[in-house]
């Protein structure tokens, strides 16, 4: 475009020196070209969409763990792993652009990161960048169609995910999930959008994520199975307190997981193996 715009000074300049009279040649400028087009193949709009995006994703990593040094701070450390985070999430969203950047990758991407870059090994941390990376975009490929807001009514999609999980409660605790779905109407994309979409990083403390973590991505059933087991688990685990609440306060508890033994909820979870729904 400054080439274009500089050739078209250059035709100016020749028409004054020829002593052209009239107006002034206009440099023509294409639909795409133009700075207000919203055409999908619009220059800038792709400009200003890569724009937002950039701006969403500086705004979430610098709220990534403001509780840890390690990601928050003015320590060059904290301002480093920041910077990678950042580097990590803008490279995936121009390498998917049917996903683009979703609010909450920064969760995703923070436990990646971490455990690389405290590799006791240095040889191997100096590339903790690159291996969260790749290990970032290998996790989400799995998990990638709950955050395509065009799937969210597939049989990928996030919703169907979320019935999957209402099955698995059903079949191992018919009670319990009458009482929330039924009774109490407690739809669980409520609270189990949050738990799939972030595996669990918001709802429990950052070193029980990881354990939990250890359990999900190492199990030979695939992390997708073994994340609803957990949730379904999770429900078992706080039972007598729901059967006993109301929408407003089952609503509150399960936005608010209370803290719990991790090993046993492991355990729990476990129990549930081989007799997942559909």
């Amino acid at each position: 475009m400054a080439r274009r715009l500089e050739e078209s000074v250059g035709h100016k300049n020749e028409a004054l020196e020829t002593g052209g009279r009239g107006f002034l040649m206009r440099s023509e400028i294409t639909h795409d070209e133009h700075p207000l087009s919203l055409g999908k193949t619009s220059v800038w709009n792709q400009f200003f969409q890569e724009t937002e995006i950039i701006e969403q994703i500086e705004r979430d990593v610098k709220r990534t763990h403001p509780d840890m040094q390690f990601f928050c701070g003015d320590s060059s450390l904290a301002k480093s792993n920041q910077e990678a985070l950042r580097h990590i999430l803008i490279i995936f969203a121009k390498l998917n652009p049917g996903i683009r950047y979703v609010q909450g990758m920064n969760e995703i991407l923070a436990p990646l990161f971490y455990v690389f870059r405290n590799d006791p090994d240095q040889n191997n941390a100096v590339y903790a960048e690159a291996d969260a990376f790749f290990c970032f975009v290998e996790l989400l490929s799995g998990f990638r169609d709950n955050f395509c807001q065009k799937l969210d009514n597939s049989v990928v999609g996030i919703r169907s995910t979320i019935s999957k999980l209402s099955e698995l409660l059903k079949k191992h605790d018919g009670e319990l999930w009458r009482h929330l779905e039924i009774t109490t109407k407690v739809n669980p994309q409520f609270y189990a959008f949050r738990w799939i979409t972030l595996l669990l990083t918001q709802e429990f403390n950052f070193v029980d994520s990881l354990h939990i973590w250890d359990a999900l991505l190492s199990d030979p059933d695939g992390p997708q199975e073994t994340l609803l087991r957990v949730c379904c688990a999770m429900l078992i685990l706080v039972r007598k307190c729901l059967l006993a609440g109301d929408f407003t306060s089952n609503l509150k508890l399960l936005q608010n997981y209370p803290q719990t033994n991790i090993n046993h909820l492991l355990y729990v979870a476990n129990k549930l193996r081989g007799s997942s729904a559909g």
